[in-house]
């Protein structure tokens, strides 16, 4: 379809059909413009959130931030007191509070402490 017939269908020049191209190729259009255009066109417009990655392991690496950033000011205490734990240990702790963290709400909210 040319720019000047889906323009006919929209209720725009095909100027503004040029424009609405260059502002899809810039990632700048609008979603009520790509509604309009799908409504022209018969088609719906589909708006999603695709993890990039397998979303148990996302959730399992928040998971394991949270829970390093809540035992950091814990582990660096203890080594100010020379009670230090060794990698290991502090390893197996982390992994300990990811897994607490993985039923709990407040997940992607990360504050030490917390």
């Amino acid at each position: 379809m040319s720019g000047a017939e889906l323009g006919r269908r929209i209720g725009v020049s095909a100027q503004a059909v040029s424009a609405m191209e260059r502002s899809e190729r810039s990632g700048a259009i609008r979603l009520e413009t790509l509604e309009r255009a799908a409504n022209a066109l018969g088609c719906d417009v589909v708006y999603a959130l695709v993890p990039r990655q397998d979303l148990q392991r996302l959730v399992e690496d928040q998971a394991r931030r949270k829970a390093t950033a809540h035992i950091a000011p814990i582990a660096h205490h203890a080594r100010l007191e020379d009670q230090e734990v060794g990698p290991e240990a502090l390893d197996d702790e982390i992994e300990d509070l990811a897994q607490r963290f993985l039923d709990r709400r407040g997940l992607w909210t990360i504050e030490s402490g917390s």
